[in-house]
C-alpha cells in the first residue's frame, strides 16, 4: 500500500498483518480520491475507524489542512503514528485512540466541523448508521460537506435522518456511499 498522490507520493505505508484491518486497495483509494480531487486542498478531513491511517494519509497528502484520525486499536494507531511520521505529515494530524462515539462525543465539544467525513467501519459491527445519526446530531459536518462511507456490497443501508445519498461508487466487493445534509438540514 502507498501514498498515489501528493506531497507523500510514493511513500510505502505499514499495515497490520491479518484480518484486524481491510486497508482499502490502491485501486479503489486512487478513484475515490480522484473522485473527491478538488475538494480536498484546504479541507478539514475526519478518518473514522481509521485502520492504518491510509485515507487519511492520502487526504493530507493531496492538501486538506488537518486531518483527525480515529482510531481504537492501540495497535492501528501506533501504525498511523509511524506512516504520519514516515510521510512527514504529522504536523496537520491528530491521532485520537479512542471508541468512534467518545471520539464524536469530544469533537462536538470541541466544536469541531468537518469538510469531508470517511468512515469504513468494521463490516460486522454494523454501526454505520449510529455514526451517521451522531455526525448529524452533533452537526459535525460542515452545509456544503459530505460524508464517504466504505461498506461491502451486501451491506445495505438503511434511511439516515439528516442525510441523503448524493453518490454511490460501485466496486467488486465494495461501494463507496455518499451522504450530503438535508436541504432543511444546510
Amino acid at each position: 500500500m502507498r501514498v498515489i498522490a501528493g506531497k507523500a507520493k510514493g511513500h510505502k505505508l505499514k499495515t497490520i498483518e491479518g484480518l484486524e484491518t481491510r486497508p482499502t486497495t490502491d485501486r479503489i483509494k486512487e478513484t475515490l480520491f480522484n473522485m473527491i480531487a478538488f475538494d480536498l486542498p484546504q479541507c478539514h478531513f475526519l478518518d473514522l475507524f481509521s485502520g492504518s491511517g491510509a485515507i487519511g494519509i492520502e487526504a493530507l497528502s493531496r492538501g486538506a489542512i488537518e486531518c483527525i484520525f480515529v482510531e481504537k486499536s492501540k495497535k492501528a494507531c501506533e501504525m498511523i503514528t509511524e506512516n504520519l511520521i514516515h510521510t512527514k505529515l504529522q504536523q496537520n494530524a491528530v491521532l485520537l485512540q479512542k471508541d468512534v462515539f467518545e471520539a464524536l462525543d469530544l469533537l462536538r465539544q470541541q466544536k469541531k466541523k468537518f469538510d469531508i467525513i470517511f468512515l469504513d467501519p468494521p463490516y460486522q459491527l454494523g454501526v454505520a448508521e449510529s455514526v451517521c445519526n451522531k455526525i448529524v446530531e452533533y452537526e459535525l459536518l460542515k452545509k456544503d460537506g459530505y460524508v464517504i462511507w466504505e461498506r461491502g456490497t451486501g451491506i445495505e443501508i438503511k434511511s439516515i435522518s439528516g442525510l441523503n445519498i448524493i453518490k454511490e461508487k460501485s466496486y467488486k466487493t465494495t461501494v463507496m456511499t455518499f451522504l450530503a445534509l438535508e436541504e432543511s438540514e444546510k
